[in-house]
């Protein structure tokens, strides 16, 4: 997707038809038994949930899930009747709010069921609850050794339905080893959970590696999706690595002032770029206040002309200097694109991540308020 002439002086642009061939795509590559769950907190990973959220509803997505009780309220403002799963553990003065809002709850300890218990005890309902095993990532969940205990606590609660089990990989993309035996440790748990229970619930590990355990013989009927719908390839893992997702989302901002500098002249904060020779330099309107991090400092590139423009000096908060000197006609008022596609050329979230010491989570989600999301919705 080209920039626009939006007037804004920084802005990212989300091509909604593309998050809809991903998700087409997708779908489509997915076993007839397995449920897609859209993961869409963070704002839909800096995406904006709202219009996000309706697109995947429009494209046959009926199960969320999200990080907290603030973003699920948000998210049912939106869709009154998906399933929305939370996937941090609800802290109890949250569990009410979270009961009456029908979401379900990532039971991570004996504790969290206690405290659900009495929550729901007065209500008349029963809350939904997905168990989330520890199998190695040392993070949320109960630990694989003490899942068992859980497990049982559950089927003994009355105010609780048990709906879904779950883990996460830790280490997908790179030690297949590891990944191995995080799946043989959820894999045997799965197996001690008694049929009749385990054929109603939802089971789902890291898209990543988890989709390897698709077979006529595994147990998962369901994947948690996140990046991939959002334009970033999936693990080369993944039965789905030979799907290549449209990118949704670019980032721009506007030149505000072009300048000749002499040879020798320190550029910007710490003065840690200093001309070798009398340069044209070009100040964009953007910096770490809108999600260029200072880790970009003289490593990243911006495109301006469909040309790319080393970033000279460090990274301020609203600005960001780039030699255009072998760029000529660079003027105030134009396009420099950040990520994204301009001209025959594109910087892709996985090149800015490699100038920006960050992961593409990370990338996506600290494009800052600030920066004005501008949705394409035409199809061509």
């Amino acid at each position: 997707m080209s920039p626009s002439g939006h007037n804004s002086r920084a802005w990212v642009e989300i091509d909604l038809p593309a998050l809809d061939r991903n998700v087409g795509r997708i779908k489509q590559a997915l076993p007839k038994h397995v449920r897609y769950v859209a993961v869409v907190k963070a704002d839909a990973y800096g995406h904006g949930m709202p219009e996000v959220v309706t697109r995947l509803l429009q494209a046959g997505v009926d199960t969320f899930a999200v990080a907290n009780v603030a973003e699920a309220a948000r998210l049912r403002e939106i869709t009154p009747d998906a399933e929305i799963l939370l996937l941090s553990p609800t802290l109890p003065n949250e569990m009410s709010r979270a009961v009456s809002l029908g979401l379900d709850f990532s039971i991570n300890s004996l504790a969290e069921i206690d405290a659900l218990a009495a929550c729901t005890k007065g209500m008349g309902v029963r809350a939904r609850v997905h168990i989330k095993v520890d199998t190695g990532m040392g993070r949320s969940g109960v630990w694989h050794a003490d899942a068992h205990a859980v497990f049982s606590k559950v089927l003994a609660t009355s105010t609780v339905e048990w709906c879904g089990v779950y883990t996460h990989f830790s280490d997908a993309d790179t030690d297949t080893a590891y990944t191995t035996q995080q799946r043989e440790i959820f894999l045997k748990l799965i197996e001690s959970i008694p049929s009749e229970v385990r054929a109603k619930l939802l089971i789902h590990a890291d898209n990543s590696a988890g989709l390897e355990s698709f077979s006529a013989h595994s147990p998962f009927n369901a994947v948690r999706i996140g990046l991939m719908q959002y334009g970033l390839p999936p693990s080369a893992g993944s039965f789905l690595a030979s799907l290549k997702p449209d990118p949704v989302l670019s980032f721009h901002a506007r030149v505000v002032l072009v300048k000749h500098l002499p040879k020798g002249t320190a550029i910007g904060y710490n003065r840690t770029k200093v001309l070798t020779r009398d340069s044209v330099v070009a100040v964009v309107a953007v910096g770490y206040g809108d999600g260029v991090p200072t880790a970009a400092s003289n490593r990243g590139q911006f495109l301006i002309h469909g040309q790319r423009c080393p970033i000279l000096g460090r990274v301020s908060m609203d600005q960001t200097v780039v030699d255009v000197t072998d760029n000529p006609n660079v003027a105030a008022g134009e396009v420099a694109t950040i990520l994204g596609a301009q001209g025959k050329d594109r910087i892709t979230v996985a090149e800015f991540c490699g100038w920006s010491d960050c992961i593409p989570w990370e990338a996506l989600c600290t494009l800052t308020q600030r920066v004005q999301r501008v949705y394409r919705s035409d199809r061509t």
